[in-house]
This record gives structure tokens, sequence and C-alpha cells, in this order.
């Protein structure tokens, strides 16, 4: 079975690779690997970069609904911006152009499980994985 490039490099956020960020558990840039993407040593510590990240976007740039979080996220010119931001709307029970709270553990393993299955087309980790990778995120 050939693994979505997100879940090869446990990397479930497609986060593109950046020496400014020292995510943890991020293994060392590997251009025969992967060119562009981060890689991580676990799906929870890629999970956990995915949680830092969106908080980030909350916290320091102000961003409080879903569209604005996903359009930051996932800019359209790469993206069905749209389409995302209503599975991210409808997974997180979040009305359109509610604000979302990234901080309730509930509401982030909502939107992350979103990401998740829309960059990694369809993918699920097991509850217990997604639980811990939010975990780390929010600790």
């Amino acid at each position: 079975m050939n693994e979505a490039r997100g879940v090869r490099n446990r990397n479930p956020g497609n986060i593109d690779y950046n020496p400014v960020n020292q995510w943890q558990g991020q293994l060392a840039p590997d251009p025969a690997i992967e060119k562009r993407f981060a890689r991580f040593d676990t799906p929870e510590n890629g999970i956990r970069a995915l949680g830092k990240l969106l908080l980030t976007y909350q916290r320091k740039h102000g961003l409080k609904t879903v569209k604005a979080i996903i359009n930051r996220w996932a800019p359209s010119v790469e993206n069905d911006t749209a389409a995302y931001v209503r599975a991210v709307e409808a997974n997180t029970g979040t009305r359109p152009g509610a604000e979302v709270d990234l901080a309730q553990p509930t509401v982030m393993v909502g939107f992350v499980k979103a990401i998740i299955h829309h960059e990694n087309a369809g993918y699920a980790y097991p509850d217990a994985v997604l639980a811990e990778g939010v975990r780390r995120a929010l600790a």
C-alpha cells in the first residue's frame, strides 16, 4: 500500500520544513527522502507540531474562525479551501463563521482529525495516537 506523504513522514499536517522551527521529534532534513516537508520520529510529535502551529495562528495572528485558520494553513492556490473549511467545521461541530477555541481539547482533536483526513487522502490515526499528539500540543 502506498502511504500518503504526510503519513510516511509522520507529519500528517504536511508542515513545510523550516530550519527555524525546532519541533520536538523533528528529524534532520534529507532531500533524498523528502525535499519540502518536515519529517518526525513519531506521528504523535507530528500531530503535536500541527497543534502547536494552529495555536500560534490563533494566539499570535488572532485567527478565530475555521475559515481564517484554514485559509492560512492551506492557501487556495494549492487547495479547495471552501471544501476544506466545510470539512473542518463539520468535524468540529462549528457553525460557519463561528469563533473556535483551539485550547479546548475536543475542538483541537476535531480540527486536527479533519486536517489529517484532508491532507492524507482520508487517513485516520487511532484515537489514542490522536489524543496523545493533541495532549502534547496543549501541554
